[in-house]
């Protein structure tokens, strides 16, 4: 399902020009992040169109793992190590885009301050471990 005012929708069906897919699956797709919190920063974007991690349940946990180890790998291809890197979801109202994605962030240790608190996880931001188990919890 695609949502006509999507920006996202728009980027994962490749009606967007200006975004180059760096990765592409049945699933989702990779990118670069428009404002990036450190030198390494992608996004993984489901083809279809959930508003958030809070949309989800149980029956998605093989989703979010699938897309954490597609941004591993991806960063992997590309020299980046892991074993310095965030990944995860913001959760509403603290996203500026209405679609599931989930960060990559590397090197985490040199990201700046304000960085640090906009993807500290929190009640807000859910890394990919997080992310599980929240949706463990929430019926299928």
């Amino acid at each position: 399902m695609s949502v006509d005012n999507c920006i996202f929708c728009k980027i994962t069906s490749g009606q967007d020009v200006n975004t180059v897919l760096e990765m592409e699956n049945d699933e989702f797709v990779i990118f670069k992040d428009i404002k990036p919190a450190s030198q390494h920063h992608y996004l993984a974007v489901t083809k279809e169109h959930h508003n958030s991690l809070k949309t989800l349940n149980k029956s998605h946990e093989d989703l979010v793992t699938r897309m954490e180890e597609g941004l591993k790998q991806f960063l992997s291809e590309k020299g980046v190590t892991t074993d310095d890197a965030l990944l995860g979801f913001h959760l509403p109202p603290f996203i500026t885009v209405n679609h599931l994605h989930m960060h990559a962030i590397a090197p985490r240790s040199q990201m700046g301050f304000l960085s640090k608190l906009i993807f500290l996880p929190s009640a807000w931001f859910k890394t990919a471990v997080d992310a599980r188990l929240y949706l463990s919890t929430k019926e299928a």
